[in-house]
């Protein structure tokens, strides 16, 4: 049964399939779906692994993202009335990072705030969450996103006595992101799986790759990436120091790349450092309204959202979970393939967007156009967020984007914008 949207309020009680609860808040019935539009969408240039962003925390980094999208957008702070940000490796974080995120961007302590962990696809399962409240006429104003610091991911050491000849420390990257669950191994063997079964050899990953790379180069030479940069002041003992660009995609030898060792496999392998992703530090985030709440605040939307969903399969099989989740989402939106102007698949791995382009038959051009993962780098709770907020920038006007992005477990989330 669908219930027309209604706020109801009772000064005592109010009766729910038989029970009674006690409110003295709006309560909202099931509704029609309202539209959810994004306002504005930034991200922090990516750091490389313990280089130059390494001294700033998750939160930190989230924070520079909000308050850009407030200068931006001129909303003030106090309307903002929920966020939900995604981080993957928490430990040593502090409690709630994303209300740390959320504080540190100055808004008010009344904000409802959420951290979400759904690994590689928090950044945008939290922006589908942020929609979904507006769609429901839950909120009027949310910022969805993601941010990690996989520099200052800590080592672990297991609680009790030390034994004599002391302990084993664990790293908390590879136990809490990298490793699947469930067999107890590296995400990179499971991309192996993928390589053998979709029949994807190690000439076409590494090939794959160095396009990642020069399209990335290109991208940035021609100002493509630039606008939906946060550029980044840190403090250092020579003095402020301004980050703008990314750092990860300069640090390519085409030569060195193709000559690299495999990783996960040493017999018959074809997953190697050069065709996977790099650990990074980053944070991306997007501000979503409803049509009321961005006309009383004069601000054009820059997109809207169309649809969004999730797809899973067995955790050993994750990265074709986003050739899953691609046919559904189009389905909700009543699109095809072809309506689609650009398609941002994270690069978890090189035979992650190769698997998809197999599948489903996609059309290579349109597949990471401006360079991914791979060569950008991928902090692995920001980039759900970092491949949306790309296609908002870099779609025309009337054109369709897809977002889609694998996670460990099996899973894989993907959404659907029009530029506006």
């Amino acid at each position: 049964m669908i219930i027309k949207i209604g706020h109801y309020r009772t000064s005592k009680f109010l009766l729910i399939g038989g029970r009674f609860f006690s409110t003295s808040q709006p309560v909202h019935a099931v509704s029609t779906i309202k539209e959810a539009f994004i306002l504005e969408a930034c991200r922090t240039p990516i750091g490389s692994f313990r280089s130059q962003l390494a001294s700033m925390s998750a939160p930190e980094l989230a924070s520079d993202c909000i308050k850009n999208l407030l200068e931006r957008t001129k909303v003030p702070a106090k309307a903002v009335q929920e966020v939900f940000l995604g981080q993957v490796c928490q430990a040593n974080v502090g409690q709630a990072p994303a209300r740390q995120a959320a504080l540190g961007a100055g808004l008010d302590v009344s904000v409802v705030v959420t951290t979400v962990n759904k690994v590689c696809s928090s950044g945008l399962k939290s922006v589908m969450l942020a929609a979904q409240q507006i769609q429901l006429d839950h909120q009027q104003l949310v910022v969805g996103g993601g941010m990690e610091s996989m520099s200052q991911v800590p080592y672990y050491l297991e609680r009790g006595e030390l034994p004599y000849g002391g302990a084993k420390l664990i790293d908390g990257i590879v136990k809490d992101g990298l490793t699947d669950a469930y067999d107890s191994v590296h995400m990179g063997n499971c991309a192996e799986k993928t390589a053998k079964e979709c029949q994807i050899g190690r000439a076409e990953q590494d090939n794959y790759a160095i396009q990642s790379y020069k399209r990335a180069a290109q991208a940035w030479q021609n100002k493509q990436i630039g606008p939906e940069i946060v550029p980044l002041e840190l403090k250092t003992r020579k003095g402020t120091v301004k980050v703008e660009r990314d750092e990860e995609f300069s640090k390519v030898d085409f030569d060195k790349l193709k000559a690299l060792r495999t990783v996960f496999q040493k017999e018959n392998g074809t997953v190697t450092a050069g065709n996977a992703s790099t650990l990074n530090d980053g944070a991306a985030a997007v501000l979503l309204a409803s049509g009321e709440k961005a006309a009383e605040f004069g601000v054009k939307p820059k997109a809207k959202v169309i649809a969004y969903g999730d797809a899973a399969t067995h955790p050993m099989d994750f990265p074709v979970a986003p050739a899953l989740v691609i046919p559904k989402i189009l389905s909700a939106a009543s699109l095809t393939l072809n309506d689609i102007a650009l398609f941002e698949l994270n690069e978890a791995f090189s035979v992650v967007p190769l698997a998809a382009i197999k599948m489903l038959g996609l059309d290579p051009a349109k597949v990471n156009a401006h360079g991914g993962a791979v060569s950008i780098g991928h902090p692995i709770g920001m980039s759900g967020a970092r491949i949306l907020v790309h296609l908002v920038h870099a779609l025309e006007p009337g054109q369709f984007g897809l977002a889609a992005i694998c996670n460990g477990g099996g899973g894989a989330s993907g959404m659907i914008i029009q530029r506006l």
